[in-house]
């Protein structure tokens, strides 16, 4: 379904404690809710899913729901209900259904339903926001593309107008790299700081990351090497040559700085196409002992073929684009 597929799915028969052999389709949709007491306990089924929720509900009323539903429309009685419940579904829910609950992302604690508004306010808006993303944002939470308006539109309109000139591409390439590494500086941690302006007064601010670098994949990355230096003053940059071949790729040259492992590195590169050489590059700083969440690949223009396969390829690389 996540494929965009239709799938049949089992229907279980609650009478006879097992699946019958009847199934329902069940097509692609933009939203698709996986709803089970077992299903946060389920790691594989954890790791599809983009929100977990945990509905919290008393004993006694699970209890008196349970009765009601059996008796009324799965033909038991009131005794094999007790019975099933005290001997498994209790022992099994605690076993395994309440411990799950430390997996989810929102835990709703069920009671008046008009106590659980501003829960359900809260999952509605973050729904909606994932849908007025772009679908790999939706998929990989690592991938970031810049809010767009109508200069960024303009500007790689203009880039990609087989018409313009050599010196017109220059600029606004140039103005396109120097707005990615201005969004991306904004991804690198801060501290806090407070200093004294010329009138005296307190100012709490920030500061700027500390132990920073720049690392350009030869030869494309060095373009955006200008508007690096242009927003860090005096950054230490390294560089990696990586040779493709059709089913491989052989990295013949790097220079990077000696205390790497111990910075942020923003990794260049304009174009992101199949992702090969970006793979490479970041294996490169990962040997060199870069843990995944100190690397951000900045890109102007990503193929979707490209960001699938470095956004799952390293889930801790932030990887942010222009478009």
């Amino acid at each position: 379904v996540q494929e965009g597929k239709s799938a049949e799915v089992p229907i279980y028969d609650f009478a006879k404690h097992s699946r019958s052999e009847e199934t329902h389709t069940t097509g692609p949709a933009d939203v698709i809710v996986v709803e089970g007491i077992l299903v946060l306990a389920m790691q594989e089924v954890r790791e599809m899913c983009n929100m977990k929720i945990f509905v919290d509900t008393d004993d006694d009323l699970r209890l008196a729901r349970r009765i009601q539903r059996d008796v009324a429309h799965r033909g038991r009685d009131v005794a094999s209900v007790l019975k099933q419940y005290t001997e498994h579904v209790k022992p099994m829910f605690d076993m395994y259904v309440a411990p799950s609950r430390r997996h989810a992302d929102v835990i709703i604690p069920w009671g008046n339903r008009d106590n659980n508004l501003v829960a359900i306010d809260l999952i509605v808006e973050h729904i909606r926001t994932k849908l007025q993303q772009p679908d790999l944002c939706r998929v990989f939470p690592n991938f970031q593309i810049i809010p767009s308006n109508f200069q960024i539109q303009g500007m790689h309109t203009i880039i990609r107008d087989r018409e313009t000139s050599k010196e017109d591409f220059v600029f606004y390439a140039d103005r396109l790299n120097r707005l990615v590494v201005e969004a991306g500086l904004g991804f690198l941690p801060f501290t806090e700081r407070s200093v004294i302006t010329p009138t005296g007064n307190a100012y709490s601010g920030v500061g700027f990351a500390r132990k920073l670098c720049g690392v350009s994949i030869i030869r494309s990355g060095e373009a955006m090497e200008a508007a690096l230096r242009a927003c860090c003053k005096g950054i230490k940059l390294g560089k990696i040559l990586v040779h493709r071949h059709r089913d491989s790729s052989d990295v013949i040259y790097e220079k990077l700085p000696s205390d790497i492992a111990d910075r942020h590195v923003m990794l260049l590169d304009p174009l992101l196409t199949t992702g090969g050489t970006a793979v490479k590059a970041i294996q490169i700083l990962k040997d060199r002992g870069v843990p995944e969440d100190r690397i951000l690949f900045l890109t102007i223009i990503a193929a979707p073929e490209g960001v699938h396969r470095v956004c799952s390829s390293f889930p801790g690389v932030k990887l942010l684009t222009s478009e």
